[in-house]
């Protein structure tokens, strides 16, 4: 039943049909079921208009007694309805010739918005609904459902009083084929709504509550049967790919350690014996290595690679951009000793030394080699390849991770990300990997000091910039465009590097941005790093991994027009040396409440990972999951990630419980894969996942 197509339901047939899936992506019964509103009016009490105040929000019902369309300029249509008290307004700016249509004189009318005046009362563009006799309870008199749709839809007819009537035809015919995934002890103990009660509430409570405990409902469902697949998926790889592993010399990795010139902090120390932990046991290790900026991610991941090349075996390490790929290459050479041997194979990489290095790879003399996506390349072969590591892994798509492993027998992959991702996040995005977080910065970084201006300051800035420039110290400068747009009223990179370069003619400055070929990106980053450039003007292209000591301030400018999350990476290129360091943040002189605001947020704290749950809660999980990994679309429809972060936490023990209790995991595993059930990973939440506790 829930299987079969909307087309059969009353008021659809296979036009309008096809017309939803088109649109909406409902085919089915069970599609319509968990067809989310947008949003809820309540109706159970209409105001009279002549007791509706401006700014109240509001429920009226009345007779439309004119449709017209007024203004002078900008033309708008006007809907005056009266409910016998007096008289109010809908006036909708676009759409006239739509709306004349839709609205006849005589029509008995629901509006619901905020009130204004202007003449007479009124309301702008307000949610609407026809009236026809008073038992037309899915209408008003309750609280009612609005539901998404698109121009297209609406022109055919499918505003929310449509959706309602379809939906409660749906609900009449199918309710008792909704299954209970779950044993009524569970339900108890969770306190959980019945989900057949559930999906009737969640469009057609009786009162918010009520909506709200079915949201609820369907939130835990969705996020249980995610982290089921994701427990269930390591579990599959603990028991089919269980091998022995060659013993980690640990006085070897131990050495490295105390040559090192600082001492670990105390998170970097557990990373490290989590990580070892993992490449000593007989299964494949999956660990994410997740740290704020600075803390100390890339010592973590050389001391793993020289216990995996104690044991005998190949390192690759595989960076996003040759940039990045370049400055591990660099401190790897900076601390590894001279014994093991380091290369670095990016697409720039000649010929000539490209045959060389393939050709020690094969035949084992090359220990750690260090690159970009060259390393998942056909002619890229291993002779025993123990060890992957994966820098900003979120960059990277699935397929170009598994090309990478099936280079080595079942190796261990260590994933890292300089991107601080809230608590609530990690549980759902990366369930399917031990997590290790970095907090602690080296003792020895010097905080830095975030400034914002307004940029009617900017003559200002350049006197200081000016001024550390001539104790010898080095800039960076970015903004968010290459070049002018005619679009968007931004200053951009190239104009401004010819602004600077006139600024200050004594000093020189270059222009880095990522349409330049790579050749020229290299040498410009290595004339930066040697201090042949006083000032780099760069767009984005330096959020990740840049590491020049010298390099003391940096500026940005719109810098409202970046995400909280960005402006700390890129003000994560400073501070790396023993100058003091400065972050600068230009804003335009009337920048918004809300952009303050954000802006105000990165003055106040340098933690990575208060910031990221600061700009979760602003941008919403559905944009912040937008930095996920490619190939993992978790969309999620009822679990709101900035806040359910106890029921993450309770569907994450209750799915390990159950996949506990599970006797035959490969089976199972395979028996999901087969029957398309990966497609959670999608967002799904449906009959097609109740098979999981079958």
């Amino acid at each position: 039943m829930l299987d079969q197509s909307i087309q059969y339901l009353k008021g659809i047939g296979p036009k309008r049909a096809q017309l939803l899936k088109q649109e909406m992506g409902i085919e089915t019964i069970e599609d319509l079921l968990y067809f989310l509103p947008r949003k809820y009016i309540d109706r159970s009490n209409t105001k009279l208009i002549k007791d509706c105040f401006v700014n109240d929000y509001v429920t009226v019902a009345g007779v439309i007694k004119e449709v017209k369309i007024s203004g002078h300029r900008r033309k708008f249509l006007e809907v005056v309805i009266d409910d016998g008290s007096d008289t109010l307004s809908g006036v909708f700016f676009g759409g006239i010739q739509y709306f004349l249509k839709l609205f006849e004189v005589g029509d008995m009318v629901l509006f619901s918005g905020k009130v204004d005046y202007y003449n007479t009362k009124q309301i702008a563009h307000p949610e609407y609904d026809f009236i026809g006799d008073s038992s037309d309870a899915l209408h008003t008199g309750r609280i009612v459902p609005i539901y998404p749709s698109t121009e297209t839809l609406k022109t055919h007819g499918f505003n929310s009083r449509v959706f309602r009537k379809i939906i409660h035809n749906a609900l009449e015919i199918t309710k008792q084929h909704i299954q209970e995934p779950f044993d009524s002890e569970m339900v108890y103990r969770l306190k959980l709504m019945p989900l057949s009660q559930a999906i009737q509430q969640i469009h057609f409570p009786a009162t918010m509550d009520e909506a709200h405990q079915a949201r609820v409902r369907l939130a835990f469902n969705e996020l249980f049967f995610l982290q089921y697949y994701l427990h269930l998926s390591r579990q599959y790889i603990k028991e089919t790919q269980k091998h022995s592993k060659p013993v980690i010399n640990e006085s070897l990795y131990n050495h490295f350690i105390h040559t090192l010139p600082f001492a670990l902090t105390d998170d970097q120390k557990k990373a490290v014996q989590e990580i070892i932990n993992d490449l000593n046991a007989d299964f494949p290790m999956n660990r994410l290595l997740q740290g704020d900026v600075g803390s100390g991610k890339t010592v973590v991941a050389m001391i793993a690679s020289m216990a995996v090349v104690s044991r005998g075996q190949q390192v690759a390490f595989m960076a996003p951009t040759e940039i990045l790929a370049q400055q591990h290459y660099t401190t790897f050479k900076k601390f590894v000793p001279e014994s093991i041997h380091v290369q670095l194979l990016t697409g720039s990489t000649p010929a000539v030394h490209r045959k060389a290095i393939l050709s020690g790879l094969k035949e084992g003399s090359v220990n750690i080699l260090i690159g970009t996506h060259a390393l998942i390349q056909e002619s890229v072969q291993f002779a025993n390849l123990g060890f992957i590591i994966i820098d900003e892994q979120h960059r990277f798509g699935v397929n170009q991770r598994a090309s990478l492993r099936t280079k080595g027998y079942m190796p261990d992959l260590l994933v890292m990300t300089a991107t601080p991702i809230p608590r609530s996040l990690s549980l759902t995005l990366y369930g399917d990997l031990d997590i290790s977080i970095i907090k602690q910065k080296p003792a020895n970084r010097i905080p830095i000091t975030t400034l914002a201006f307004p940029v009617s300051k900017i003559d200002a800035v350049y006197r200081s910039l000016e001024k550390y420039m001539d104790e010898g110290r080095q800039v960076y400068y970015v903004l968010p465009l290459i070049e002018d747009s005619e679009k968007l009223d931004l200053k951009s990179a190239t104009a401004t590097y010819e602004q600077l370069v006139e600024r200050f003619p004594t000093k020189k400055i270059a222009l880095l941005h990522g349409k330049l070929p790579n050749d020229e990106k290299e040498k410009i980053m290595q004339e930066f790093n040697n201090h042949t450039i006083d000032l780099l003007v760069s767009t984005t292209v330096i959020e990740v991994g840049i590491d020049v000591a010298n390099a003391s301030i940096i500026v940005i400018e719109h810098a409202e027009r970046f995400g909280l999350s960005q402006l700390h990476q890129l003000r994560g290129r400073v501070g790396r040396g023993e100058h003091k360091s400065f972050c600068v943040l230009m804003y335009p002189d009337d920048i918004s409440q809300e952009s303050m605001h954000r802006i105000h947020i990165l003055t106040s704290t340098d933690d990575g990972f208060v910031i990221a749950e600061e700009d979760l809660k602003m941008r919403g999980a559905g944009e912040f999951i937008g930095t996920r990994q490619h190939g993992q679309g978790i969309a999620f429809e009822f679990a709101d990630p900035i806040n359910d972060f106890e029921l993450i936490k309770i569907s994450r023990e209750e799915a390990q419980k159950q996949v506990e209790r599970l006797k035959d995991i490969p089976a199972l595993f395979e028996n999901i894969k087969r029957t398309h059930a990966m497609n959670i990973l999608e967002g799904l939440r449906k009959k097609h996942i109740l098979a999981l506790l079958s």
